[in-house]
């Protein structure tokens, strides 16, 4: 059994049991988590990955989420034996925060970017995407506004995604239409933030074609120029 403590105000336990046999090195793999807050908990049992049973505290019951097709399977007392872990789950919380004095977690700030999906076209369907990283723990909100106004519509969110460090990822898109002179912007909120959200923001406008324009002009006359240049002299060589 392996005991983790992510903060003061959570204890979780993993525990895990593989099954070896002399011609196979695992054969089935069993894990059960069980955890709790000051205030929450939650029991677990799968097997390969795949859930089989949980406690739902709410309704006071066992939950089987085995699929239909697998074989039955029964689960006695498992319920009445999660209340009495629970409550000492909660006791162990408040003996803990007691003797370290509630530290305060472990917090990363995010990194926010806002960016297109595709080059502009003005009339044509794109996507801006607001990619978060680096942030710790899971859990932020991501908001957008079209020239300060809430948008609610066409706008997805990934999962949470983890990083090498411990840190994660998510990313927000927004489906839109540009048009010259909008200005779009993502917020997130953080915990760590502090109450000082992170905004990016991007002003929808087609590439300048002005600087290739005025080459396009000046290299033409050049060209013209010189041509001309080149028509005077021959005609002065054949009057000489």
């Amino acid at each position: 059994i392996n005991v983790y403590i992510t903060d003061l105000n959570f204890l979780l336990l993993y525990s895990q049991i593989i099954l070896r046999t002399k011609t196979r090195k695992i054969v089935h793999e069993y894990v059960g988590i069980h955890g709790c807050s000051e205030t929450d908990g939650e029991d677990m049992h799968g097997l390969d990955e795949e859930e089989m049973w949980h406690a739902d505290f709410n309704q006071k019951r066992g939950v089987v989420t085995l699929p239909d097709f697998a074989n039955p399977l029964e689960f006695p007392n498992f319920y009445e034996t999660s209340v009495i872990e629970m409550t000492g789950c909660k006791s162990d919380v408040a003996f803990l925060t007691k003797v370290f004095k509630s530290p305060p977690p472990e917090m990363d700030a995010p990194q926010t970017s806002i960016y297109l999906k595709d080059d502009v076209e003005l009339g044509v369907q794109n996507t801006l995407i607001c990619h978060v990283t680096g942030f710790y723990p899971p859990s932020l909100s991501i908001s957008w506004t079209k020239n300060n106004a809430h948008v609610t519509e066409g706008i997805s969110l990934s999962q949470y995604r983890p990083r090498a460090d411990g840190t994660f990822n998510i990313f927000s898109t927004l489906k839109f239409t540009p048009a010259e002179g909008d200005i779009y912007s993502c917020t997130v909120n953080h915990i760590a933030l502090q109450g000082q959200p992170q905004t990016k923001t991007l002003d929808v406008a087609l590439p300048s074609v002005g600087p290739a324009v005025f080459c396009g002009v000046g290299l033409t006359l050049g060209l013209l120029g010189v041509a001309a240049g080149t028509f005077l002299l021959i005609k002065g060589n054949n009057c000489n």
